[in-house]
């Protein structure tokens, strides 16, 4: 009697799967996603849109100084910093170009109250140094500015300074950004000032065509 209890049991499991399996249900394990929900995760992801990235522009190397000579070949000789520096002790004295002796003469340096090594490395002059002492490379400027620009640079990182060409929409492409470098002259970094020119010719910026539009407006 107890084994055709379990039989009939078994039966009734089974006509209850016959059933759902009519009915177009079917059963899934607990810790089994639905086709439903892993299609719903396809969908999100084919939906979410492509972000391009944003590339900042950065300077290829080390700066080389025009020796004002030709080689054999006709091309300009130029030579590394350290080339000249490397033969001679740093002068932490040297404010101005005035100041200098041999190159630089005619240089233009207005950058506050700096020295020559407050941002060049007086240990490697193929490089720069931060306030504590800390190397970085040239392409790397953005580092240096940064650590006395500080609003120029919060504004730079939410984009209201600084040119940019591209995309404001990343999904739509890519956006380059210019270096610090690209619009300012580190020696002389304070940028023209801009001059305010004649608004575009529009019949809603002129007085006169803004009335006439106005007259003609009403008597329309």
């Amino acid at each position: 009697m107890h084994g055709r209890r379990i039989s009939l049991i078994q039966m009734a499991s089974l006509l209850a799967v016959m059933l759902m399996v009519a009915g177009g249900a079917a059963w899934v394990s607990p810790d089994t996603p639905t086709t439903s929900h892993t299609a719903d995760k396809r969908r999100t992801s084919a939906e979410t849109p492509q972000s391009f990235p944003v590339v900042v522009n950065r300077p290829q190397s080390s700066p080389r100084v025009d020796l004002g000579v030709l080689d054999g070949d006709g091309q300009p000789v130029s030579a590394a910093c350290a080339t000249c520096h490397a033969t001679r002790p740093p002068n932490l004295a040297n404010r101005s170009a005035a100041d200098l002796d041999e190159f630089h003469q005619g240089l233009a340096f207005s950058h506050g109250k700096l020295t020559c090594l407050a941002c060049h490395n007086g240990e490697d002059y193929d490089a720069l140094k931060l306030a504590d002492g800390t190397s970085v490379e040239f392409p790397d400027v953005m580092t240096l500015c940064g650590q006395c620009h500080g609003p120029q640079t919060r504004d730079y990182l939410h984009g209201s300074h600084g040119g940019m060409n591209g995309f404001w929409d990343l999904s739509r492409g890519p956006r380059t950004r210019n270096n610090c470098v690209d619009c300012h002259d580190p020696h002389a970094p304070q940028f023209p000032k801009m001059m305010p020119t004649f608004k575009p010719r529009d019949r809603f910026l002129s007085p006169q065509n803004s009335a006439a539009a106005s007259h003609e407006g009403l008597h329309q």
